[in-house]
């Protein structure tokens, strides 16, 4: 039977595309795209000519139980983001699901995602946490913030640069002005940066400088002193 390949891309620099990822592209019959367009650029630059369609968050709902049963016709299908892993705050949650449903099995490739580099490059602990990806922009939003703050866990939070400053504010709020964060943005992109610091800090350092990009938000559990501190 033929499978669903789940194809992580690079959320930066194109080096990091893995030789088995560039392989399963070139080999499939179809290539799902979140935007055709976007990546167009990342196919041409491997020379993957396969043929593309577009699921996303608009027509996925619509489109995976037609794209499911072409798996089951035979068809090889690859599914891809404009960046990082499928499913991951991205659309194939649903393809995925319906694939299981059908007994189509499904190939996940490890590779690219945001949060792994930003975590480890916060220098908070890893052993446990917490992906919360994008927090509701309205309704159950402070619900989703004081469960988060009652955890004893590193807690990851994806912002745009429209609302990072407000996130800010809102972790100060919730799990207090002392909670160590860290920031990184364009992972893995020319201007990559990670800023750590108190919400405060943080808050005045785009008061100087306006956020731009995308960010990664680790939120340090309760209890860790900085280190500062602990001189």
């Amino acid at each position: 039977m033929a499978k669903l390949y789940i194809v992580p891309t690079p959320v930066g620099n194109l080096e990091d595309m893995t030789f088995r990822a560039i392989r399963v592209l070139k080999e499939a019959d179809l290539i799902l795209c979140e935007d055709t367009r976007t990546s167009a650029g990342l196919l041409k630059h491997f020379d993957i000519t396969t043929r593309t369609a577009s699921h996303h968050k608009f027509n996925e709902h619509e489109n995976c139980q037609y794209y499911a049963q072409q798996i089951v016709a035979g068809q090889n299908i690859a599914l891809i983001s404009d960046a990082g892993t499928p499913a991951i705050s991205d659309p194939g949650f649903m393809l995925v699901r319906e694939c299981v449903k059908l007994g189509v099995e499904v190939e996940c490739l490890p590779g690219a995602t945001a949060f792994v580099p930003a975590l480890v490059d916060s220098g908070f602990g890893c052993e446990s946490f917490l992906f919360a990806g994008f927090l509701p922009q309205k309704k159950g939003r402070m619900k989703k913030l004081t469960y988060l703050a009652s955890l004893d866990i590193t807690v990851i939070l994806y912002e745009s640069p429209y609302r990072v400053v407000k996130l800010l504010e809102e972790i100060k709020k919730y799990f207090g002005e002392d909670r160590r964060i860290s920031i990184s943005r364009e992972i893995s992109k020319v201007y990559e940066e990670t800023l750590r610091g108190t919400p405060d800090e943080l808050i005045a350092a785009f008061a100087a400088k306006p956020p731009k990009g995308e960010f990664v938000v680790i939120v340090d559990k309760a209890g860790n002193q900085s280190e500062s501190d602990d001189e």
